[in-house]
């Protein structure tokens, strides 16, 4: 398997937005909160994301922070 199959990809709704790019997202599967942070590409595209919006979001194996990979617009969310 390569690293790309590994990556636990999640889906979670940003509840606080914090300085230098981190949020505070809550997950949809469970009922926790992590901090996430925006992916490099999201950055350089300048995609903006809100408080209240759905993210998909790559989990860190280890458990540190998350990474925003993705905005998910309305249609897409189930």
């Amino acid at each position: 398997m390569t690293n790309k199959e590994r990556q636990e990809i999640s889906v979670g709704t940003i509840t606080e937005a914090l300085p230098n790019a981190l949020f505070r997202i809550k997950l949809k599967n469970q009922d926790e909160e992590i901090l996430a942070y925006l992916s490099g590409k999201m950055r350089l595209h300048r995609i903006k994301v809100l408080i209240g919006d759905s993210v998909e979001i790559v989990l860190d194996p280890y458990g540190g922070k998350g990474r925003i990979v993705r905005r998910l617009d309305s249609k897409r969310i189930s």
